[in-house]
């Protein structure tokens, strides 16, 4: 089992990676979205990245879905109305997503 500053750094890791094959710039600003936000569902990132990149609400879904699943920096947790999923960037990485957006190239 990883210690707490050995998945800090696995998770770190992974976002530049992540970043590093975002060729458009949407990854970047998916993110930059989140840090803004702090919660989110596809909906309103889709509306959102639309106006500057096109993109399938299914492609946007897909996205958020990767990042929740294997970056691991998201939470998910169900909307008022129990049917919309409503995405949440873990606050203990804040600071890592920051940091791995201003040195994404």
């Amino acid at each position: 089992m990883l210690s707490r500053s050995d998945l800090r750094k696995e998770i770190e890791t992974r976002l530049r990676k992540y970043l590093a094959r975002d060729k458009s710039g949407i990854r970047k600003e998916l993110l930059s979205l989140f840090i803004r936000a702090r919660s989110l569902t596809v909906a309103q990132i889709h509306e959102t990245l639309a106006e500057r990149f096109s993109v399938s609400y299914h492609s946007i879904a897909s996205m958020v879905g990767t990042i929740a699943a294997k970056l691991g920096i998201l939470s998910t947790r169900r909307g008022p109305d129990g049917t919309v999923g409503v995405y949440e960037v873990k606050e203990q990485y804040v600071d890592v997503i920051e940091q791995a957006i201003a040195t994404a190239v």
